[in-house]
């Protein structure tokens, strides 16, 4: 494994992931497919912004090196596909095949020849001999979106090519050896999904030596702005105009809205505002995001704040927990912070204080 930073910045330039600041100033990482392996006509970047969002970085980055069998788990929309192409990026198989199939877009008749193979006659309609995915992905990556959609038979046959690293394609007896990573996603929680009987313990630890948990876009709105703008240059330029910007207005519509779709309606949104915006300058009708005054309102009541702080804190008490103020007040800087976009001068009047001592708390909570 690669440890130095020196080899790990090498690999980010090489695969994609670059160093930038955002408008105030702060740094962030963004990865796009493009530079490694592209994601057909989407533009697809991986925007590492919000604090909660780079923390995943130097896990990745541990883990990409090995053959070690990764989860992805995370709401649809929220960039399962592209981390995964980031993991292979970073890998030594990173010149090899990613090959990516989506598990729920296959009936339970047509997946196991889809991912195993099958040789002519193997059943009706099998005309032609044809090798699966995991073949396909020999001395690769092979990616399974959606693996919570697998029928508990297909369930155990995944087990066993998992196991013994070989398959056997339908109507064959001869095993095919195997040298592929396999690297699943999820928008199932599949803990409870075992608990419940819809999903194999032994298939479910197999697959999680390590766990990666993407976060929903709206609890990560730091990366929302910077998501939109890496989106609008995209799409801008795709549309032909030389410069796209966002109105206030419009910022604040993308920071206040659920984002139940994630980076991909965030996505859409941007593409659509691209094509039917006038002037160049985005206003919130043209996001198509519905009806703007039922946006979710981040930000708390002031004049009901002490009346919903004084049964939190009363708890907090009763439970003997040790340094309260100091968490609240780590917490209450950490949340606003998230919330002014990662605006240092915004925050500091958010709360009434000054920026330097906004500053101050920032960096003893590692978030600059």
């Amino acid at each position: 494994m690669r440890n130095s930073s020196h080899s790990r910045a090498a690999d980010r330039a090489e695969v994609g992931l670059v160093s930038a600041k955002n408008d105030d100033g702060r740094p962030l990482l963004a990865y796009d497919c493009a530079r490694h392996h592209a994601v057909g006509p989407r533009a697809r970047a991986l925007i590492f912004n919000d604090p909660r969002s780079r923390t995943l970085l130097p896990l990745i980055e541990r883990v990409a090196p090995s053959d070690a069998n990764v989860l992805i788990m995370g709401e649809t929309g929220t960039g399962k596909e592209l981390v995964a192409r980031y993991v292979h990026s970073l890998s030594d198989r990173a010149h090899t095949p990613f090959v990516a199939v989506n598990c729920g877009a296959f009936s339970e008749s047509l997946i196991e020849g889809e991912l195993f193979g099958y040789e002519k006659g193997a059943f009706t309609g099998a005309n032609v001999a044809r090798a699966g995915w995991f073949e396909a992905a020999n001395g690769g990556t092979l990616f399974l979106d959606e693996l919570g959609d697998l029928s508990l038979p297909l369930q155990v046959k995944l087990l066993r090519v998992l196991q013994e690293r070989e398959v056997v394609r339908l109507g064959s007896r001869k095993a095919v050896p195997l040298n592929v990573r396999v690297i699943a996603a999820t928008n199932v929680e599949l803990q409870q999904a075992v608990s419940e009987g819809r999903f194999r313990s032994d298939l479910f630890y197999r697959l999680q030596v390590v766990s990666i948990p993407l976060l929903p876009l709206r609890e990560r709105r730091a990366d929302i702005l910077p998501l939109a703008r890496h989106f609008l240059e995209i799409y801008g330029t795709k549309a032909g105009v030389n410069r796209l910007e966002l109105s206030a207005a419009a910022e604040e519509a993308l920071f206040r809205h659920g984002w139940p779709g994630n980076i991909r309606e965030l996505e859409n949104a941007i593409h659509r505002a691209a094509l039917i915006c006038e002037g160049g300058r985005i206003q919130p009708a043209d996001l198509g995001l519905g009806n703007l005054s039922e946006l979710t309102d981040p930000t708390a009541d002031p004049a009901a704040l002490e009346e919903a702080a004084r049964p939190f804190v009363a708890r907090l008490l009763n439970g003997g927990h040790d340094h309260l103020l100091d968490r609240l007040v780590a917490f209450t800087i950490t949340e606003a912070f998230h919330q002014c976009h990662g605006n240092q001068i915004k925050t500091a009047e958010a709360l009434g204080i000054t920026r330097n001592v906004v500053r101050t708390y920032l960096k003893n909570l590692n978030l600059i």
